[in-house]
């Protein structure tokens, strides 16, 4: 079978299920596992975006006002891929190439034997159910039946240590995750889940919600103990590049998360933001943050990939001060 996955969370499932030799195609963005870049991109921004979050917000949403994708098929190479499935998304058209480009290129290829999977996961209950969706149209039901298995029992086996930590504080520290800077968007969908399992309160949106964007007075309302940045696409080195921003956006000075150390800056690119397999080990961080002296081992794993910010917005290790 021949697969074509066209964002990087897909990508991530086909290779758990056992089906990496079977991929011929993947999309621009996709870098896990290692080794998977080096297939074909089938897919390509409709224009070139710049670096910085305040900048790429107004590219984007000037693109879909002209009512254009953000990223497009390069449909000479998904010819040349004959892909018997492709794996795509109809979650947000920001994040990859839309379903209906999808049947329009399948369309015009005249590729009416394609089958098509579509992902659209709110929850994190979707995410492993598209795992055993994805494993099924692979012929690999069982294995997909299996990894979803244990990625379940993963989150929940944290979510019982989140609940003993929470217990043992006394309480449920209030979180806020950020995952947009400029202008400053809260972590909806599955964030407020993986904050529970965490042993945290999720402030400002429900589980299976969308991103909302606040403003600097509606920020100045909340209180968060800990906060969590973690900006959709990028790593950790592009997020802190841009710390000046949470003086500029953020109540700096008034959040009790500041004044206590407790705000912390994560590789959004490769975990939080992937509705993929390795939202588990995001959670492994998130929990790491909420209760660090609960989960030292944690900290101690996923020490690349998260730092905290102290109020002079320097960057330390993830537990030291906290």
């Amino acid at each position: 079978m021949r697969v074509a996955s066209l964002l990087p969370s897909a990508t991530e499932m086909v290779c758990a299920v056992g089906a990496r030799g079977e991929l011929v195609g993947v999309s621009h963005e996709c870098d896990f596992p290692a080794g998977v870049e080096a297939l074909p991109a089938l897919t390509r921004p409709r224009r070139a975006l710049p670096q910085k979050s305040a900048e790429i917000d107004r590219a984007v949403r000037a693109i879909l006002e002209d009512a254009l994708a953000v990223y497009e098929i390069e449909l000479e190479r998904l010819n040349a891929a004959r892909p018997d499935v492709v794996v795509t998304q109809d979650l947000c058209d920001v994040c990859a190439v839309s379903l209906d480009d999808v049947r329009r290129a399948l369309a015009e290829l005249r590729r009416a034997d394609v089958a098509v999977v579509s992902l659209k996961p709110t929850r994190l209950a979707d995410v492993w159910d598209d795992v055993r969706r994805v494993g099924s149209a692979l012929g690999r039901a069982a294995e997909g039946e299996r990894v979803a298995g244990e990625l379940a029992r993963r989150a929940a086996e944290l979510g019982k240590r989140g609940a003993e930590a929470a217990r043992g504080a006394g309480r449920r520290p209030r979180v806020l995750t950020i995952e947009w800077l400029a202008p400053v968007m809260i972590g909806g969908t599955w964030m407020p889940e993986l904050v529970e399992l965490a042993g945290g309160e999720a402030l400002v949106t429900r589980p299976g919600e969308h991103a909302p964007t606040l403003a600097l007075s509606e920020l100045e309302e909340l209180d968060p103990e800990v906060v969590l940045i973690k900006p959709c696409g990028f790593d950790l080195a592009r997020t802190t590049a841009e710390l000046e921003l949470l003086r500029s956006n953020l109540p700096w000075d008034g959040w009790e998360a500041v004044r206590k150390g407790r705000v912390y800056a994560a590789d959004g690119n490769a975990f939080f933001n992937r509705p993929g397999p390795r939202l588990v080990e995001s959670l492994e961080i998130l929990a790491a943050c909420v209760h660090p002296a609960a989960f030292p081992d944690l900290a101690r794993r996923h020490a690349a990939a998260v730092r905290r910010v102290t109020p002079e917005l320097e960057l330390a290790p993830l537990g030291a001060g906290a």
